[in-house]
């Protein structure tokens, strides 16, 4: 939860990749490369593909979690455990739960990229 405490509250910034500004991707680009010293992909489209696909129902800490939130929007976080996730939200990076209505409904899948 280190990692969360550092960039908790940090706006939310398409494209952003930094504390003054950062999108769901670079964060959790971000959080892979600082706590588990993994590349993985900049963009949700690349990130979907990386790993292995899990079900909702196995998730552990530090799996991605993919949601559709529109047409076209993709978005994803990390499962930190206790049925929530850390993520760069519209409001910021947050901890949410996945129990939250919009979350349920918006949900993809999952991957597993740390073995």
């Amino acid at each position: 939860m280190s990692f969360y405490n550092e960039w908790k509250n940090v706006k939310y910034k398409f494209g952003g990749a930094t504390k003054k500004g950062i999108d769901c991707s670079a964060f959790a680009q971000r959080l892979f490369k600082e706590k588990f010293n993994l590349d993985i992909p900049r963009t949700t489209t690349n990130q979907v593909k990386i790993g292995e696909k899990i079900d909702k129902s196995e998730l552990e800490e530090g799996d991605l979690i993919f949601f559709k939130t529109s047409k076209i929007d993709r978005h994803v976080g990390i499962y930190v455990g206790d049925g929530r996730f850390m993520h760069a939200s519209i409001k910021g990076v947050k901890l949410t739960s996945l129990d939250k209505p919009f979350y349920i409904k918006t949900y993809w899948t999952s991957r597993r990229v740390i073995f």
